[in-house]
């Protein structure tokens, strides 16, 4: 590594060549297996899902980048996209790169201030929405907006009346145009989250993608958990999100078999229904299935086997780092934990589970060896909406957990002075859409990303991220505090939701805490306490007091100076709906801190 700047890198493993593009992803998968099976379909009743083959989707993938020629969509036209994760969404994704045009994803979540400035902004000409609902916030943009031609409902037939629009078109026009995109051609324009602002549009080219697919599927650490027939994926994440997106694309790639599903309302009965082998998930969704199971333990001897069973796959996981390895005895214990817990809890993940592939935040070391311990590895990762989605992971034999793995296949990670971490590989989007300053800004002089994420390389290369300069407070006293580290430990209690540390320019550091509504009755029944609803729990000293000792837990990884002095705990929790957390369940921060502010002044008597 350079003394100066701190440096790894993973060589690429896949053979990338300039013809490459999106539909010749899809159209290599046809050439290697025309009958395997690419996607299986929810059915409309219960949970079966039923096989679509790889000719069947490409034949589906043909019709509608006609009918969308028929709509008379043009080369680099955009396409924007509204709806929850399903068959539909991916299937209209290859069919506007198969008609050389560029899908715009809207979160099904978008208000009509946020729908519209994608729409604006990306300059789409067609919009399809999945409900009446979002079509009638969408409609009216037609009339504003002089690019946007017409909204299509999905819920209303809206495939089939694309197809319709593309029967005299022939199928020679498809072929021309998905083989005139290569690596450099513009694939999609996403838009960022918006924490900090009004969202900005990156573009990702088909090269960024397909960069990522092909050195992934082909990384000799990695294709164990993602290539084959025999690997299998439930996506449950909004595909409007790039995380979702890239592994739709590397699965058509890789041979594997997704399934989709709008949200993870329904997850235990999905996963079994499914069972899939591998998952991708943000750490919310395992903070949640951990907290699940220690509440369905409930109380007395049940909850004590549950929570030594824990104990024993996090000892046992961490002694797996250790050059002895685990003991006969640990590995005993193990035994008898697999029989009376941990059967249970990967059988609620669909009984099949190898991998799960977390990103999108910080998942914690705590969680990580107990999912290991259990028989579920967790591959924690790292990347942006700006890097296509990965740019380190952790893969089987290359794993650290705490951190966020070595770089991906193809990419280099350095740290620069202010610690910030620098990105740069063939997977590095282009610049954000028509945002020539931003864009600027974004790069180094010598062409590195700037991520705005603080990090840490260590002697084998693998990163630990540290927390997004943006949101490092500095106290009255002077004291530099990341809020990650003390947020990520303290939402693991199951009492808590959400968490945002406070205390820029203050004497001490605070947090506001939501409470978990879901979580709320099992705790308390398992606390032989009474029911109460959140605004009563809110108050409530003998919640407060498990509270404070979380908090106290939470300390221990940080100084005295850094440690959480007081809290408060608001009834309000912070959700999607009301705008409180992105689509990725990141929390918007500056909103929470401006909306807040009187109960900020609280924790400081002021």
């Amino acid at each position: 590594m350079n003394e100066q700047r701190p440096e790894a890198s993973t060589p690429g493993v896949g053979r990338l060549e300039p013809h490459m593009s999106l539909p010749w992803v899809l159209a290599d998968r046809l050439a290697r297996d025309p009958a395997g099976v690419i996607f299986e379909r929810k059915s409309s009743l219960g949970t079966e899902f039923v096989p679509v083959s790889v000719q069947t989707f490409a034949e589906e993938v043909t019709a509608v980048a006609k009918g969308l020629i028929g709509l008379g969509v043009e080369v680099g036209d955009r396409v924007a996209i509204m709806a929850h994760t399903s068959y539909e969404w991916s299937l209209l994704d290859f069919a506007a790169w198969s008609a050389g045009a560029v899908p715009v994803p809207i979160y099904e979540t978008s208000s009509a201030e946020q729908a519209e400035w994608i729409v604006s902004n990306s300059g789409a000409r067609v919009v399809f929405a999945e409900t009446r609902g979002m079509a009638a916030m969408l409609q009216p943009m037609v009339e504003r907006l002089e690019h946007l031609e017409r909204v299509l409902v999905l819920d209303e037939n809206a495939i089939e009346t694309v197809i319709g629009h593309g029967a005299d078109v022939p199928a020679d026009r498809v072929t021309e145009r998905s083989e005139a995109a290569d690596m450099s051609s513009l694939a999609t324009i996403i838009y960022t989250s918006g924490t900090t602002g009004r969202p900005k549009g990156v573009e990702l080219t088909h090269g960024n993608f397909v960069s990522l697919v092909v050195n992934g599927s082909d990384d000799p650490n990695f294709s164990g958990v993602v290539r084959g027939p025999d690997k299998r994926t439930l996506l449950f994440m909004p595909i409007a999100h790039v995380f979702a997106r890239f592994v739709q694309i590397l699965c058509v790639y890789s041979g594997a078999t997704m399934g989709h599903v709008p949200d993870a309302k329904n997850l235990v009965a999905d996963l079994d229904a499914f069972k899939p082998t591998f998952l991708l998930a943000v750490p919310r969704v395992f903070e949640k299935v951990y907290n699940s199971a220690d509440a369905k333990a409930g109380s007395g001897a049940k909850q004590r086997i549950f929570r030594w069973g824990a104990k024993v796959a996090i000892t046992y996981s961490r002694a797996l780092e250790s050059d002895g390895g685990p003991s006969a005895a640990l590995k005993a214990q193990r035994t008898l934990a697999d029989r009376l817990v941990y059967g249970k809890i990967r059988s609620a993940m669909g009984g099949n589970l190898d991998w799960a592939i977390s990103g999108g935040g910080p998942l914690g070391e705590r969680l990580g060896h107990f999912f290991r311990g259990i028989g579920v590895g967790v591959l924690e990762g790292y990347g942006l909406t700006e890097v296509g989605a990965p740019t380190t992971v952790n893969r089987p034999g290359l794993t650290k957990i705490g951190t966020v793995g070595p770089p991906y296949p193809g990419t280099r990670v350095a740290i620069a002075e202010d610690g910030q971490v620098l990105v740069k590989g063939d997977h590095v989007f282009r610049g954000y859409h028509d945002n020539p300053e931003a864009t600027a800004q974004a790069f180094t002089e010598d062409g590195w990303f700037v991520t705005g994420d603080l990090g840490q390389l260590d002697s084998d290369g693998y990163l630990r991220i540290t927390g997004r300069k943006k949101e490092i407070i500095v106290t009255a006293g002077g004291k530099n505090v990341a809020p990650a580290v003390l947020e990520d430990r303290l939402r693991g209690h199951p009492l808590v939701s959400q968490v945002v540390v406070v205390g820029d320019g203050r004497p001490f550091i605070g947090a506001l805490v939501t409470l978990d509504e879901d979580m709320l009755p099992g705790w308390l029944a398992n606390h032989d306490l009474p029911a109460m609803n959140v605004e009563q729990a809110a108050t409530d000293e003998r919640v407060l007091a498990a509270l404070d000792r979380a908090v106290t837990r939470a300390n221990e990884a940080v100084s005295r100076a850094e440690s959480i002095r007081k809290i408060n705990v608001l009834t309000t929790d912070f959700t999607m709906e009301n705008g409180y957390l992105t689509p990725s369940q990141k929390v918007k921060r500056a909103k929470v801190l401006a909306d807040f502010e009187r109960e900020i002044n609280d924790i400081y008597g002021t």
